[in-house]
């Protein structure tokens, strides 16, 4: 084997993964934007830092909180890690909650409420981060059970949520069940197989996991949808035709690491199925990089920014096509890591000011210079750090 993934490439490869979030992308969340006067974590930050706008996301606070968490168990007991972390899981428990346990989408830096959305992904974040909290001393668990039961109530109960469409084309999307794979792991590894409303977190999974195979997952089309009607069916309109190969590849992964946290070989087989289809789906072939939407049946895209480059996507592509090689060995799944890593870092990151612009042109040009903003924060990115650097052996107990 050839490349990055060589022998001799892959402890340099560790290197940079380690080096980017140990050197660049953390100091600058830790430097720019922890918040010292009212808890928790800023994210809208320009270039260099500096604040755009106070509002804070709740989402934030939760996967914030989850990162720093997750850094300070994992690669150092770092205290300001700790303390970064705790800064935000006091927030989002002081700040963060509605009516009936449902959890805001943004407030005040004050902590003060503005928008509350139907969607519950909010609760998600501040389950998985509630569970790390709990591993590193906090007092969260049982709160980190609540938030996932709240998550599940309002996801999967018929009624509950209120129906993006009318009954005249009834759906339902991949989000919710993609979510809940990982927010269900994360809780798993962190409290045990609790059973929460009536099913074990492992049988929740399986039960997501089985549902996005049979509904979602579109064999002889080598796709997996985003939105289908109530039992799996195309629904044959622009959004039920918009493709996220990003999205999907980030679905991928939690499939197969489930696969290998199970030893479910046929778990494994269908994240690579995923992968597989919407790698070709989603590679531009002409510029590189990850589209953002593409559509199922070759169709021009609805949503006018379908041919930009944004920068989860890519983390999670990376993500995904590691795991497939470390799963598999198969030199294909290294050369699709490769050609992701060199897009990726050969685009994204701010080499004079740190962290990785988040918006991009489909030919890779910056299209806007800020690092964060309500949706983008200490999250995919270093995640992505973290899982590879670990995966390569990064850190103590990877490889």
């Amino acid at each position: 084997m050839s490349g990055l993934l060589s022998a001799a490439g892959r402890e340099k490869l560790a290197a940079t993964y380690v080096g980017a979030l140990l050197g660049d992308v953390m100091p600058f969340w830790l430097r720019h934007g922890m918040d010292q006067e009212h808890g928790g974590i800023l994210t809208s930050l320009n270039r260099d830092g500096s604040v755009m706008d106070t509002d804070k996301s709740i989402w934030f606070q939760g996967r914030a909180g989850w990162m720093w968490a997750t850094l300070y168990r994992e690669v150092e007991a770092r205290p300001e890690w700790l303390e970064a972390a705790r800064s935000c899981v006091a927030f989002s428990r002081r700040h963060g909650h509605g009516p009936e346990g449902k959890m805001w989408y943004a407030v005040t830096r004050e902590g003060r409420p503005l928008r509350m959305r139907r969607y519950v992904f909010s609760e998600a974040f501040a389950a998985i981060s509630y569970a790390a909290f709990a591993r590193v001393g906090g007092d969260t668990a049982r709160e980190a059970l609540e938030a996932f039961a709240v998550y599940l109530r309002y996801s999967f109960e018929p009624g509950v949520m209120a129906a993006k469409y009318e009954a005249t084309r009834p759906s339902k999307g991949l989000a919710p069940l993609m979510i809940g794979v990982v927010t269900a792991q994360e809780l798993r590894a962190a409290l045990g197989d609790e059973v929460v409303r009536g099913k074990s977190l492992t049988d929740w999974i399986a039960g997501w996991i089985g549902e996005i195979e049979r509904d979602f997952l579109k064999r002889e089309e080598g796709a997996l949808l985003e939105v289908v009607g109530l039992d799996g069916e195309i629904m044959d309109h622009a959004e039920g035709r918009t493709l996220n190969p990003g999205h999907a590849l980030e679905c991928a992964w939690f499939v197969m690491q489930e696969g290998r946290l199970q030893g479910n070989a046929s778990y494994v087989q269908l994240g690579l199925t995923i992968l597989d289809g919407m790698w070709e789906r989603g590679w531009d072939r002409e510029h590189g990089g990850i589209l953002y939407f593409t559509d199922l049946r070759g169709l021009p895209v609805q949503e006018y920014w379908h041919d930009m480059k944004f920068w989860w996507p890519h983390c999670e592509a990376i993500i995904a096509t590691l795991l497939a090689w470390k799963l598999t060995g198969e030199e294909r799944y290294a050369a699709m890591h490769q050609q992701v890593h060199e897009w990726s870092f050969g685009h994204f990151p701010d080499r004079e000011l740190g962290e990785w612009y988040g918006y991009l042109h489909r030919d890779g040009r910056v299209a806007q210079p800020a690092k964060g903003n309500l949706f983008k924060g200490p999250f995919h990115l270093p995640r992505m750090l973290w899982f590879c650097g670990r995966e390569l052996g990064g850190f103590a107990g990877g490889g």
